[in-house]
C-alpha cells in the first residue's frame, strides 16, 4: 500500500518529501546521539566513493605527520564539500581556524549551519563559479575566481580531489591563489592524476583504472564528453609550473593506487611549501 501511494505522488512532491524525511531523519539521529552531527545526510552530494570518516582521518595523518600542521595554524579547505576534511580538524585546530570554500551551495549551506554554533572557529564559503553538473547557473569562471581572503594570510592550504576535476588554465589560475594566499614558508598539500613512465606503463599494460586517451591542452582527460570528470597531468610539467610559482616540492611525491601501483592513497599527493621571504 506504501509504495501504492509514493507512486501516487507528483515527482517534485515527491522530492521534498524525501529530503524532509532525510532533515526529520538526520535530525532525530543527532538528537537521540545515534548519530555524529558531523556526518553529512545521504541527501547532500559527496565526491568519491570511499568512505566519509575514513578518508577524513586519513588525510587528517597526512596534514600532521607529513606537512607539519600545527594546532594554531591557519587552514584553507579549497573544495570543502560537505566536510569530510574538516570534521578531523575540528578536534585538532585548538587554537588555530579553518575555512573552506566550494562551489555546491547546499553543501556549503548545510556546513554553515552544522558547524556555526559548535566550531565558531571554522567557516564555511560559496564559491559561485560555474559548473556544468554542480552549478550550472554559477556567476563566474574558475580562472576568473580570486579566493576572498588577503595574501599571505593562511599557513596551510589543502585541495583533495580538485585538480583531478579541473583543466589546465583553471588549475594554474587556483595554484597562483593558492601561493597568493600561502604564508612565506607555509605548505600546501594538492592531489593529483600524475603521469609519469610509471603510471604510463600499468596504463599501458591495461590494468590502470583510467587510461587518460584524450589529450586537451596541458593535460590529458578520460571523457571527452565531459572533460573535467577525471583530469590528468604529466609529472614533469607540473614540477615545471610549481617552479614558476616558487612552489618547492618536498620529496618523495606520494603517489596512489589508481593505475594499480603500490601507493599511499587512491591519487597521487604532492606537498609544497612557499620560499620563505628574502630579509
Amino acid at each position: 500500500m506504501r509504495r501504492v501511494i509514493v507512486r501516487l505522488i507528483p515527482y517534485p512532491l515527491k522530492v521534498q518529501l524525501r529530503r524532509a524525511y532525510n532533515v526529520v531523519n538526520n535530525y532525530v539521529g543527532v538528537r537521540t546521539g545515534k548519530l555524529d552531527p558531523l556526518l553529512p545526510p545521504s541527501s547532500l552530494h559527496c565526491v568519491g566513493d570511499s568512505d566519509f570518516s575514513e578518508t577524513g582521518e586519513e588525510f587528517f595523518r597526512y596534514f600532521v605527520d607529513r606537512c607539519e600542521l600545527k594546532p594554531h595554524d591557519r587552514v584553507l579547505d579549497v573544495g570543502s564539500g560537505t566536510g569530510r576534511m574538516a570534521r578531523p580538524l575540528t578536534r585538532y585546530l585548538t587554537d588555530g581556524s579553518y575555512e573552506g570554500i566550494d562551489i555546491v551551495a547546499p553543501s556549503v549551506q548545510w556546513c554553515q549551519n552544522t558547524y556555526a554554533f559548535r566550531y565558531p572557529s571554522f567557516h564555511f564559503h560559496f564559491a559561485d563559479i560555474y559548473n556544468k553538473v554542480y552549478n550550472p547557473d554559477g556567476k563566474y569562471n574558475a580562472s576568473e575566481y580570486r579566493f576572498p581572503f588577503e595574501t599571505s594570510s593562511f599557513d596551510f592550504v589543502f585541495l583533495t580531489s580538485v585538480f583531478t576535476h579541473m583543466l589546465r588554465q583553471d588549475m594554474e589560475h587556483y595554484l597562483s591563489e593558492i601561493v597568493r594566499v600561502l604564508k612565506p614558508a607555509k605548505r600546501c598539500l594538492i592531489t593529483y592524476f600524475l603521469l609519469n613512465p610509471t603510471s604510463w606503463k600499468f596504463i599501458k599494460e591495461g590494468v590502470s583504472y583510467y587510461s587518460f586517451q584524450h589529450e586537451l591542452p596541458g593535460c590529458r582527460i578520460e571523457s571527452a564528453d565531459t572533460p573535467e570528470a577525471v583530469v590528468a597531468y604529466d609529472e614533469s610539467s607540473l614540477r615545471g609550473l610549481y617552479a614558476k610559482y616558487g612552489l618547492n616540492i618536498t620529496e618523495p611525491v606520494l603517489y596512489g593506487t589508481w593505475c594499480k601501483r603500490d601507493g599511499w592513497s587512491w591519487q597521487d599527493i604532492v606537498i609544497a611549501s612557499k620560499p620563505a621571504e628574502c630579509v
